[in-house]
């Protein structure tokens, strides 16, 4: 048994939850034991889409935390979401189940269980056992989406953290059609199109079990990215859900760009509207990224709950609420101000005349000078010549 007094400890609270972890000099995963308080903000997320989650179910369910490390995110998910059984946090780490152990006791806790496992070989020893895995790993979650395929059961929710973001934004390439099987692209939306090749490549992933995804929820926040999946059963809607697959093809020279559903499609090579060559992402996720159903919910339980970073929480959630079916891909206004050499008009004003003109048009998290909107690229730049700037 490890010692834990060897250790100068640290306390901090977060909601309800009291934890004690060794202190460290910089957040990597070469400290003693991983708590990463950049990554409250997605805790707090994550209590209330599993609320949610477990409202909507209406029946009591068990939790898996899959990389542990302190602890934080297991013991708050038990302490801190009603109508759970189980929780079982894991961690390869024996100094980590220790305070994980410790961790459980500080909050007077019962019916969480610690185990020292490989992550992969814990969820194909626990098939269809939860009904919430979170895999939350430091760096790429992609060697450990095929044991949750197999371990999901039906009507289940699928937590997903990725920090390799830039393989999926596209500064290193290859190491993106390693990890995910698809090919990214560093463009002005590229957090978006990073967040879209790794819900594609869930959806891959587990449509081998005949298993599809349903996506409640996602976000790209400073390190990270998140996803919420609700897990669903069967090949006929495995093959339909699938059908969301497909490719954005994307010009650098005019910032022209189209997106084409379908895995094995053919994509338009040349720009319709410059002549030069488009380069092409992909295969990725071109379905609804938010479901506003689920989100509007949330919302609405955040008032039930004790979350420190809630103002940051609600403003995060409300974007993604008004993003809810939204097309794919978003326009920077800066980005076109630039091909034309103008100076940029205020925001509003090109929302104003794109409604105006019966165009869809919204605010995305992604970056605020973005608009999500179906009107074609070239209304937008005669919007944004006409208007004063």
């Amino acid at each position: 048994m490890i010692n834990l007094q060897e250790y100068k400890l640290k306390t901090i609270e977060e909601g309800l939850t009291k934890i004690e972890f060794p202190e460290f000099d910089k957040i990597s995963s070469d400290a003693p034991v991983f708590y990463n308080p950049h990554m409250e903000l997605n805790r707090d997320i994550s209590i209330l889409a599993i609320q949610t989650f477990q409202k909507e179910e209406n029946r009591q369910i068990d939790i898996c935390d899959l990389f542990g490390g302190s602890g934080i995110r297991g013991v708050r998910y038990k302490n801190e979401i009603n109508g759970v059984g189980q929780v079982s946090i894991n961690d390869i780490s024996e100094l980590a189940n220790n305070f994980e152990k410790h961790n459980v006791e500080l909050n007077n806790l019962k019916d969480i269980e610690i185990y020292q496992h490989d992550a992969s070989m814990f969820l194909r020893l626990n098939r269809g056992k939860f009904d919430v895995i979170d895999i939350d790993p430091f760096g790429t979650p992609s060697p450990f989406l095929d044991s949750a395929g197999y371990c999901a059961r039906r009507d289940s929710l699928l937590c997903i953290t990725a920090t390799d973001t830039s393989a999926l934004c596209g500064t290193y390439k290859e190491p993106c059609i390693r990890k995910y099987n698809s090919k990214p692209y560093k463009s002005e939306y590229c957090h978006e199109t990073g967040l879209r090749i790794l819900a594609g490549f869930c959806a891959l992933t587990l449509s081998k079990y005949a298993k599809c995804i349903e996506v409640l929820l996602s976000h790209s926040t400073e390190h990270y990215m998140r996803l919420y999946l609700r897990i669903k059963k069967g090949s006929k809607r495995t093959d339909e859900a699938l059908k969301n697959l497909g490719y954005i093809s994307h010009c650098k020279n005019c910032l022209y760009r189209e997106t084409k559903q379908g895995i094995a499609s053919s994509t338009t090579n040349i720009c319709p509207e410059c002549g030069e060559k488009l380069i092409q992402a992909g295969p990725l996720w071109l379905g609804d990224m938010q479901n506003k159903q689920f989100i509007s919910k949330m919302i609405e339980e955040s008032d039930n709950k004790k979350l420190n970073s809630k103002k940051e929480l609600l403003k995060l959630l409300n974007s993604c609420y008004i993003e809810s079916k939204s097309p794919a891909t978003f326009y920077d206004v800066h980005s076109i101000c630039r091909l034309l050499k103008v100076s940029a008009p205020k925001l509003d004003l090109i929302f104003n005349e794109l409604k105006k003109e019966k165009y869809f048009a919204v605010k995305t998290h992604f970056n605020p000078l973005g608009i999500k909107t179906n009107a074609p690229l070239s209304k937008i730049k005669k919007i944004i010549l006409k208007l004063p700037k």
